[in-house]
């Protein structure tokens, strides 16, 4: 299984202009670390190999880069989160299986993440974590979700193809809140303490 994360989006809620996905993965946490590169060392630690999904920031794509993550850019980023699952997937299309990782999330625990790995090949179907009861990431989809996930466009992810299948979802509760905690404005970087 491989992880792919997604770091092409244009959040708008962090600040003005179409740039601010960039501008917000690459804010930096109180620990110095850039956002993007806490969320990639993450999963990193936690899964080994990550195809990072970028638009075309230079800068970005660097920093993922120097993660160890391998790159791919969605010329289609300004279509939405779907085009860039589908770009990512595409790149790494035998993997048997995928771990979709948002790249706002940057205070997963690595055991979490190998832990939704580990209960996805014991299930083989849609993993997605969920802390107090909320749903979170990053999700598990199992090989045969291939073209389903290849197919996405727009700016649902992968939504539609969860509700689809019901009786292949596994949510897995786990004692970590960075599961769902996200960087969406600049107050962010400073209300996470997990």
């Amino acid at each position: 299984m491989t992880a792919i994360l997604l770091a092409a989006g244009f959040s708008r809620r962090f600040g003005a202009g179409e740039s601010t996905g960039s501008q917000k993965l690459l804010a930096r946490l109180e620990d110095g670390r850039y956002v993007v590169e806490a969320a990639a060392r993450n999963l990193l630690a936690g899964a080994g190999k990550v195809v990072a999904v970028t638009g075309t920031d230079e800068a970005l794509k660097r920093v993922l880069e120097n993660c160890g993550c391998q790159v791919v850019v969605n010329t289609l980023a300004k279509e939405g989160m779907g085009t860039s699952i589908a770009a990512g997937v595409r790149a790494c299309r035998d993997a048997g299986g995928w771990l979709i990782a948002l790249g706002d999330l940057p205070f997963i625990q690595p055991q979490t993440i190998a832990n939704i790995l580990a209960e996805s090949s014991s299930s083989a179907g849609i993993v997605i974590p969920t802390f107090n009861g909320a749903r979170g990431h990053p999700v598990a989809f199992a090989a045969d979700f291939l073209p389903e996930l290849m197919a996405l466009q727009g700016d649902q992810g992968a939504r539609s193809i969860v509700a689809a299948h019901p009786a292949r979802l596994k949510l897995l509760p786990v004692d970590d809140a960075g599961v769902v905690a996200d960087i969406d404005t600049p107050d962010d970087l400073r209300n996470h303490h997990l």
